[in-house]
């Protein structure tokens, strides 16, 4: 049992650590930059700075209404306790370690961006145009609890260029990429789902491997 808790401990820790990292880089962002701002990092034209909101999709995509607004946040809300449950039972069963790591990333990703629709519209005023956001603002927040919008700032336009004018359709037309916004609680997702396809398939080769080494002998 303690050799559980053991190892439970440890994706806790990279969770937590996740999740105040994630949470400190937006709020930050979301007090100091108004809606738009743009800021090159150390002067580099394809890593930049750049605050939007979005109603809880990842890399700044939007999901519906009002009422698409609330059930995204409960799928994700149920998704995230179904992630840490199985999480837990690969703990308990004595999974690899990179497949649990590999989990807690994408539960921590999920529940840092879940934290900004569940409290951010109550905890913040509106982000403008004009004006950053005040954190517990005297006449309150820009939203009630659940409606809150996620907040992302990391932009790589890797390359920024223009189609040549022979190609059909779409020459002479502006070509970006990356073009999506995203933001840390993201980045941990995918790198999550990453590892998670790359264990499984690494795995999977190599106990075929193993079957065919017995079948040989």
């Amino acid at each position: 049992m303690y050799k559980k808790m053991k190892e439970l401990r440890k994706p806790l820790i990279l969770i937590l650590l996740i999740l105040v990292i994630d949470q400190l880089i937006k709020i930050y962002v979301k007090t100091h930059f108004a809606i738009g701002d743009d800021v090159k990092v150390l002067g580099l034209d394809w890593f930049r700075i750049h605050f939007l909101e979005n109603k809880g999709m990842a890399f700044g995509m939007s999901f519906g209404n009002t009422i698409g607004k609330f059930l995204l946040t409960l799928i994700r809300v149920v998704l995230s306790v179904a992630i840490f449950i199985y999480m837990n039972k690969l703990i308990k069963r004595g999974e690899k370690k990179i497949i649990i790591y590999s989990f807690a990333l994408i539960f921590a990703g999920a529940v840092g961006n879940i934290i900004d629709c569940l409290f951010y519209g109550i905890i913040f005023n509106e982000s403008t145009v004009f004006a950053a956001a005040t954190m517990f603002p005297a006449e309150g927040g820009y939203a009630p609890f659940l409606f809150g919008r996620v907040v992302d700032m990391f932009y790589f336009p890797l390359i920024d260029t223009t189609w040549p004018d022979w190609i059909p359709f779409v020459g002479g037309n502006n070509f970006r990429f990356f073009n999506a916004i995203f933001n840390f609680a993201d980045a941990s997702i995918t790198i999550g789902v990453v590892l998670l396809l790359v264990s499984y398939i690494w795995l999977s080769k190599s106990k075929k491997n193993n079957q065919e080494d017995i079948a040989v002998s």
